[in-house]
Order: structure tokens, then sequence, then C-alpha cells
């Protein structure tokens, strides 16, 4: 099963392109599609799961051309949204069911035994009986997974689904998507590098609605091996080196911003190479995409 991505493109009303052109081709297993807030993410992941309609473009699951069969797409489709509602006063276990006849699950003795052996999947089964509103960050995020889970998906689409959660809460929700991408296309859409590090063998970079980078991790990685420096520098040196160098990334040491640079050659000046890390290839996509917009 391979979901095929061909030139889609959408503009809204207001004059945003939110996607340019995007052509993607995402065999089964984990998927991540990074992109910083706004990069068209989101609207790609609607557009996947029919909620809203593409200016041009098409897409296909195997043999169903998902913009003109959106019902079959739906049938085979888990999608757990970045922000989803809940019925506060209602256990997991009663909600669970309800989506279960809603996702014409009819037999009453199956639909328990499934719903079981999801809330025993995503952690949850000694919780199926208390209400949602008693749910933490990550509980709620792991019940959208088992309602998405219901149909026994052939793609599975969960747009940033670790923001907010803390690192136990995030390695649970790692381990329940890293199984489900043995026999599913799962498209993981996400601004956390960490996400896409963690979890997927194949990936992709976004940036104001175009993609910027596509392939094996460890593959891209290579690609930028014994490139990126570091250094350690005064809060008012950033801006000449902003000015001299291609500084990728600064994050604050003991108060004191420490670069990231890309060169291909060794720059001197202090700088040490570093082993580049998914977060280094991140950021010099975002750079040099965003560079490339502004010239």
């Amino acid at each position: 099963m391979e979901l095929i991505i061909n030139n889609l493109s959408k503009t809204y009303s207001n004059g945003v392109k939110a996607l340019q052109n995007i052509s993607l081709e995402i065999p089964t297993g984990m998927f991540g599609l990074l992109g910083p807030n706004g990069a068209g993410k989101s609207t790609l992941m609607r557009t996947i799961a029919t909620l809203q309609e593409p200016d041009s473009g098409n897409i296909s699951l195997g043999d169903i051309n998902v913009l003109k069969q959106k019902n079959e797409l739906r049938q085979v489709l888990g999608y757990l949204p970045q922000q989803f509602g809940l019925y506060p006063k209602i256990s997991a276990e009663v909600l669970l069911n309800h989506f279960g006849v809603l996702k014409g699950i009819t037999h009453k003795g199956e639909r328990k035994d499934l719903i079981d052996a999801l809330l025993h999947k995503t952690n949850l089964y000694e919780f199926k009986k208390q209400n949602l509103k008693g749910y933490s960050g990550g509980m709620k995020q792991r019940f959208g997974i088992a309602q998405a889970l219901l149909n026994n998906p052939k793609l599975l689409i969960v747009d940033e689904p670790t923001a907010g959660l803390d690192p136990v809460e995030r390695n649970r929700f790692y381990n329940v998507l890293s199984e489900l991408g043995e026999q599913t296309v799962v498209i993981l859409s996400t601004h956390i590098v960490d996400d896409v590090k963690e979890l997927c063998t194949n990936m992709a970079i976004i940036n104001q609605g175009q993609v910027c980078l596509r392939g094996n991790p460890l593959q891209i990685l290579e690609n930028l091996k014994s490139r990126v420096y570091k250094k350690t520098i005064k809060k008012s040196e950033l801006k000449v080196y902003k000015q001299n160098y291609k500084v990728i990334s600064e994050k604050l040491f003991l108060g004191k911003p420490t670069i990231h640079i890309l060169c291909d050659v060794y720059p001197g000046d202090g700088f040490s190479l570093i082993n580049t890390e998914l977060e280094d290839v991140y950021f010099s996509e975002i750079f040099n995409n965003t560079n490339a917009k502004s010239i």
C-alpha cells in the first residue's frame, strides 16, 4: 500500500499559498512530515483526510482516488487531528463503543473485543470507565489514537500528536505509533524533530507550502556530515556572526548563545566540528528555504 500525492496546491481566500505543488510518495511505515508552525502541514493533512478540497492536484491510496472516492477513503482512514473534542462526562469505553457503531462495527461482541484490545494497546484499559474529563493530556492523546484505530485503518494520520506531552507520555506514544507503522501507512506531522528521529524511516521537510527535502533520515544526516560547526559567543556578537556565516540555529548555554553554522570547509575562528543531528538538517533546510524566498 502506498499513498501518492501529486502536484497538490491550495491557496486560501486571503492569498496565503498553503500548498504549492506538493508531491510525495509515502509507503507503508512511519513517515515524518516536519515543518514549522504555518508551513502547510495541517492543510496537507486535512486535504488527505478529505476534510477540504485542494485547488489542483491528486491523491491516491492504492487504487482509491482520494479526492473522488472520499467515502472509500474514509472507510480505511484513521485520523487524529491536532485539536479534537471529547465528551467530558462520558467514559472512554462508552465513547469508543459509540464511535464503533458509527464506523459500522455492528456486532456487539466483536465491538467489545476490539475496544478492549485497543484500550490495552493504548494503556487505558484500567481507566476505561473513568470520564474523559479526568484524563491527562497524554491519556487524551492515547484515546485519540484508540478511536483512530477502530476501523483497522490502512492509512493513519496524526497531526502534532506529542505537542505538550511530558517525556513519559511521549515515550508511550512513540511505542504505540511504532507498532502501528509495521502494517499501516502512518503520517506523523510535527514540528518536533525528536518525533521523527525516534520513529520514522522516511521523512520530508515542508516550509512555506513547499517540500524542501525528502528521504531517509540516516541518509539525509550523512549528506550534512562534517559540515556543521558550533561556537559559543557573546550576545553582542550574534548579529556579526549572522552576517558572516550561515547560522542555522542558536541556543542559550549558561546564558550565552551557542550557534551552529553550515560550512563546507573548516571555518576556523574558534568553531568546532560536531556530529550532525536531525535538528541541524531541519534548521538548515528551513534557513535555505526561507532565504530563497526572500531573494
